[in-house]
Parts: structure tokens; C-alpha cells; sequence
């Protein structure tokens, strides 16, 4: 059992092993990305990269699930209160298999709990030519020795193959009253423009069905183990909380290109996110509400053809409460 003691700065270990079919990356993307360019092979040959390609909150997702299986549910984890920044490197292909990489950064004691411990990573997502395709730095929090905090519970919490399998009853996207508006060129982006994309129901169900694929923590999957956790009843993983985000702006983006008379701006990948936070429990029955504000634009060097947009991302329960947040930007074709 790892605990907080056991992380040594200056540490890197490789591990882990997931080989990725093209039925794994559509099965995730159908539910959470229905972008053209994740879903449909056909279609992604016109798309930003040529070719059918993994979602990047998929490759979260797996990364997630490779921590889970190397160390994570054989410690006195305590879950992370976000991440410092993820960069989506390179596109992930069917058939590729990855693998992960930990490096241990910098390991503090908490002042306000003295029974727990902050461990700062960087995690690696690598393919099999061992090129990095994602990375990521954030704080996990652990349990520290003699503190008394319990190791995860023991189960049969890997008995799921990593690949997503919905849930017999799914919770629907609900889209907000507002009518949607045409899709905009880079040029016509407005600075300060905030959008709400929809609302989800985090049943019992989508939480667990979520979790077992990606984040197999006790307190995702079972009731009773949440309820000795620090978290107190089942909560969803903040994976799903982000998944989810992803699928709302999709479906807002669908709207969009409904309302759209001519040719539609194209959108591109997104090289990455920063300052994402999971500052409340996202419980089960929990109504989050989604929404979008464009923050700042910039023209593209690399690709005169292309803008970059910077949008500020949040989450709100029903109770009017902050839940989820992150700074990400995107690719947008110009006029």
C-alpha cells in the first residue's frame, strides 16, 4: 500500500498497457465527442488531422484508468483537487496501444490536515513508439502514515475492460431555452460572449457505468464504500464531470450549425487546457448546468488558414453552486 511517504521526489516509473481498437474510440466519442473527425471514418478524411482520431478527454480517460490499475487503488489516495495543465501532443490512432509514465515533481504536507499529504506528477501518455501523445500535472492527495487514513477499500473494482459501455438508462443532454445562433468565422467571435450549452442528470447509473471503464475508485462505483469516504455518497469521477462538459458543447455546436445558412466555420483540435478544478462533489442526482464564455483570440503562425480561441469553462449544480471549471482553447477556421 502506497502511501504519502512512499512518493519520492525525482521518481519516474513506466507502466501500464491498453491496446485501442477504433470500436473503443467511437463507443467513448458517441457518447461524450460526436465530433465528425472521432466518430465517423469516413468523414474525418476532410477533417483538421486526415483521419479518424481519439478524443482528447477519451485519452484522460485512459490515463485515468492506467493510474487506477499501477498504484492509485493500492494507496491511501484521497482524490486531486484538479490539474495544473494537460497538453494533447499528438493525435491518438486506432490500433495504437499505449502506456503511462510517473514522475514524481514535488511532495508537501497539508497544513490544514495534517493526516494528509499532496503529491505533485507529471503523467505521461505515450504510444507505441514510445512518443508522449499526452501530458498532464496535477496534485493527488494521499494519506499519510500513522494518520489513521484507511487504504481503498478492497473489490473487484478492475473486473470492466476499459472500454465505455453505456448504461441501460441514460440520462439526457438537455439543451438551454435560449435559441441557438449561426456558427462564427475567427473574425467574428466576440470577446466576453458567454453561452450556456445544456444541462445532464448525474443518476447512480452514469456515474457508475462512467467509472468502471475510466476511474474505478470505490467511491465512484459502490454506496457503501462512498459512504465511508471523504466524500460521504457517491460521487462521480471528475473525468465524467469534464466528459460531460465536452458533450454539451458539442450538442451546443450541432445547434449552432443548425441555425447556420451558407458554409460553416470548421473547428479544429485543441492542443490542451489549463487550470481545471473540481471544487464541489458532483453527487448522484446532481443537475449540472454548463456554460462557455469566449475569454480572448489570437491569429495562428503555423497555420495562417486557422485562429486559436480561448474560452473559460463552468460548471453549476442546482443549487447554484460552482462544481467544475477550466481554461481551454481550440482551433477555428477564419474567413
Amino acid at each position: 500500500m502506497l502511501q504519502f511517504e512512499d512518493f519520492i521526489v525525482g521518481e519516474t516509473v513506466s507502466f501500464g498497457r491498453m491496446a485501442v481498437s477504433q470500436e473503443e474510440l467511437v463507443a467513448f466519442a458517441s457518447r461524450y465527442d460526436a465530433q465528425d473527425f472521432h466518430v465517423d471514418p469516413e468523414a474525418a478524411k476532410s477533417s483538421f488531422v486526415g483521419g479518424l482520431i481519439g478524443s482528447g478527454w477519451h485519452s484522460c480517460a485512459m490515463l485515468m484508468r492506467l493510474v487506477a490499475e499501477d498504484f492509485l487503488l493500492d494507496s491511501t489516495g484521497m482524490g486531486a483537487p484538479g490539474i495544473e495543465e494537460i497538453k494533447w501532443l499528438r493525435p491518438v490512432f486506432p490500433g495504437d496501444t499505449l502506456h503511462a509514465r510517473r514522475t514524481v515533481l514535488e511532495t508537501k504536507a497539508s497544513r490544514s490536515r495534517p493526516e494528509m499529504g499532496l503529491v505533485r506528477f507529471r503523467l505521461e501518455l505515450l504510444n507505441q513508439r514510445d512518443e508522449p501523445v499526452m501530458d498532464q500535472v496535477n496534485w493527488i492527495m494521499f494519506g499519510r502514515k500513522g494518520s489513521g487514513v484507511a487504504p481503498q477499500p478492497k473489490g473487484d473494482w478492475l473486473a470492466h475492460a476499459s472500454r465505455y459501455a453505456r448504461p441501460p438508462r441514460e440520462s439526457a443532454l438537455e439543451a438551454p431555452a435560449e435559441a441557438p445562433e449561426p456558427t462564427r468565422f475567427f473574425e467574428e467571435l466576440e470577446i466576453g460572449r458567454r453561452y450556456e450549452l445544456g444541462s445532464f442528470v448525474f443518476t447512480a447509473e452514469e456515474i457508475v457505468a462512467f467509472a468502471r471503464s475510466f476511474d474505478p475508485q470505490p467511491f465512484h462505483m459502490d454506496e457503501a464504500a462512498a459512504a465511508n469516504s471523504s466524500f460521504g455518497r457517491l460521487a462521480a469521477s471528475g473525468w465524467h464531470t469534464a466528459a460531460v462538459w465536452m458533450a454539451t458543447m458539442v450538442s451546443h455546436r450541432q445547434r449552432q450549425l443548425g441555425a447556420t445558412t451558407g458554409r460553416p466555420a470548421r473547428l479544429g483540435p485543441s492542443p490542451g487546457f489549463k487550470n481545471l478544478r473540481w471544487s464541489k462533489p458532483v453527487f448522484a442526482g446532481d443537475r449540472i448546468t454548463y456554460f462557455s464564455e469566449i475569454a480572448d483570440k489570437r491569429e495562428s503562425a503555423s497555420r495562417p488558414q486557422w485562429g486559436l480561441f480561448f474560452h473559460r469553462n463552468t460548471g453549476v449544480n442546482q443549487h447554484g453552486e460552482e462544481v467544475f471549471s477550466f481554461d481551454g482553447c481550440v482551433f477555428v477556421e477564419r474567413s
